[in-house]
């Protein structure tokens, strides 16, 4: 079961917050009042002696004792806060899980996300209230598919309007082959792979594809001599975005439960900060995305 993080999160900070408040409105008045009703008792002594008393000590540090609770909100509330507004607005860190976005991305890869890529967002309803920007083609993006309230990664392949097209392990954007340039054959772990419709049988190839001149990454696919390939065409609709995994043929995306709305964008992968698979955490794969 997949922990909601963000909720947990508010739930901290609102409960911290109320306990600190809820003492500042109410009970920090009756700790004044002791501490007072303590300083008329002691009232004979300057401040040298009051310094000096054990009696005057004990009482005036019972009388100003915080609740435990009041004590360990105040002290865990700004931490919370900050952790917060962090996570929700600014950065957050995610772990990759699995293999769809090999090669760009490893399984056990730490990465950052920028949360105002696309805009300013609400936590937990994630509403925008500021409009920043708009994903591009070829962005690594975080988001909510839309069968599902957990966290995907993929890259944007189509915009709204787009008409994108997948035929023979080859993308065709509004009709135009998105090129490929022939890298290796990956062979690090299976000699062997299994192609999107789980007929062929055929070797891993790392290849470089290319939106346009500024935008191109890594791509993996199963190339399979019988061609037993997935051939598709979609429709972006207005408001929504076609999604891809880098791993091709291991990979559900929207060729599989359809575009992603909006609304359930997270923010844009920019970069890996770790890698952590074994046992001691690697940073030989830091760098950008």
């Amino acid at each position: 079961m997949d922990i909601n993080l963000p909720l947990f999160l508010f739930l901290g900070v609102a409960g911290t917050g109320a306990i600190w408040l809820f003492d500042i409105l109410f009970l920090a008045k009756s700790r004044k009042a002791r501490v007072a009703a303590v300083e008329s008792e002691f009232d004979a002594l300057d401040d040298e002696q009051k310094k000096s008393d054990e009696k005057y000590t004990v009482a005036i540090d019972k009388a100003g004792e915080e609740p435990t609770a009041v004590e360990y909100a105040k002290s865990f509330f700004p931490l919370l806060l900050i952790v917060f507004v962090l996570r929700s607005f600014i950065i957050e860190p995610f772990q990759i899980p699995s293999e769809s976005m090999v090669p760009t991305l490893e399984v056990g890869d730490f990465i950052l996300v920028n949360k105002f890529s696309y805009g300013i967002r609400l936590p937990l309803v994630r509403t925008k209230v500021i409009d920043v920007g708009d994903p591009q083609r070829g962005d690594v993006m975080v988001f909510f598919p839309p069968h599902e309230d957990r966290y995907f990664i993929k890259r944007v392949i189509g915009l709204p309007g787009d008409t994108i097209r997948y035929a023979g392990n080859t993308l065709y954007v509004n009709g135009e082959e998105m090129p490929q340039k022939w890298l290796y054959n990956d062979e690090r772990k299976d000699r062997h792979c299994v192609t999107l419709l789980g007929k062929g049988v055929g070797q891993y190839e790392v290849v470089e594809e290319s939106f346009s001149e500024e935008s191109n990454h890594f791509m993996r696919k199963c190339v399979s001599p019988r061609r037993d390939y997935v051939d598709d065409t979609w429709t972006v609709s207005p408001g929504h975005y076609f999604m891809m995994g880098d791993n091709r043929d291991n990979s559900s995306d929207s060729r599989v439960w359809g575009e992603v709305p909006e609304e359930r964008i997270v923010g844009k992968a920019f970069a890996i900060w770790m890698h952590w698979d074994s046992f001691l955490p690697s940073f030989s794969r830091v760098g950008s995305i």
